[in-house]
């Protein structure tokens, strides 16, 4: 809308939905104004009873979250919201998801009671041009959110919403959508994708999973080119995942974990590097490692 057609909206409005409708434009420009650019994170959730410990997993989570500017919101696209199509959470109080089963009561009770982001919602979409983007009021936080985010901001003082991942689209079609959230990141918005890079719940070993650093050499293998890929900015082949031989395979049976990772790198610039903390293969078949993007 440009100026004139704006200022002909507001003259026929009633006056006191004319001030809401200025207050409420005050309010985005006040909550997704300029500010410095964010880093942004891809978080390796794993297990979800880490939600619960103490662990070198959720101490690494910790001591990133002191490294990183206050962010006015957070968008987080996490492995566990697959939709045909494209959507973001638009409540004001998201709902805390257990999706899950199997698990002690005291892993259920957990809340992480963050307020959601309607605001954030709207510009995501506004954002998004190459497809359709959703509003969504069903959804809420699941466990490839708030188990992470929780030991960033143990306080939930901080709005999040989530956007799904399209499982219809190959992995190029992630890549580039994430491009266009990076307006975001200049809109004090911290931007979080959560899955595992190595995940392969078939083959992994339960019995070992207090072992620590226990992998499959497979496993093992997938991990280091990854990890290699990453530092060295080797996107192509990242995003060619199921062109990289077996390891990468059995690395990554199904595409939803490893996705998440994709939009992340997507928002790297040119003055930006990639660092990787928490890289900890458990239980044979998974991998805990996860990747800070910021200005070198």
């Amino acid at each position: 809308m440009n100026r004139k057609d704006f200022l002909k909206t507001m003259a026929i409005l009633p006056i006191g939905a004319a001030a809401m409708k200025l207050s409420s434009l005050k309010t985005a420009v006040d909550t997704f104004g300029p500010t410095e650019r964010m880093p942004v994170l891809f978080l390796g959730h794993g297990n979800p009873m880490n939600a619960l410990a103490d662990n070198n997993f959720t101490q690494g989570f910790q001591q990133v979250a002191k490294t990183l500017p206050k962010p006015r919101a957070i968008l987080c696209i996490s492995a566990h919201w697959e939709t045909k199509g494209t959507f973001v959470t638009a409540m004001q109080k998201p709902p805390t998801i257990h999706d899950f089963g199997g698990f002690p009561q005291a892993l259920f009770d957990v809340q992480y009671p963050a307020p959601g982001s309607p605001e954030l919602a709207l510009e995501t979409q506004k954002l998004i041009t190459s497809t359709s983007v959703g509003l969504d009021n069903s959804w809420g936080l699941d466990h490839g959110c708030w188990t992470v985010v929780k030991f960033l901001y143990p306080n939930a003082d901080i709005p999040v919403i989530e956007m799904s991942i399209d499982y219809t689209q190959p992995a190029s079609y992630h890549y580039e959508l994430g491009k266009e959230l990076a307006a975001l990141r200049r809109k004090g918005v911290l931007i979080v994708g959560s899955g595992n890079t190595v995940h392969n719940l078939r083959l992994a070993a339960w019995d070992k999973m207090m072992v620590p650093g226990y992998a499959f050499e497979w496993a093992h293998i997938a991990n280091e080119k990854m990890k290699s890929m990453i530092l060295n900015n080797d996107h192509k082949s990242l995003i060619q995942f199921d062109k990289q031989g077996r390891e990468f395979e059995l690395a990554v049976p199904t595409p939803e974990h490893y996705l998440p990772l994709l939009y992340i790198l997507s928002l790297q610039e040119k003055d930006e590097k990639a660092t990787v903390f928490n890289d900890e293969l458990v239980a044979g078949s998974l991998n805990m490692m996860s990747v800070k993007i910021d200005k070198a």
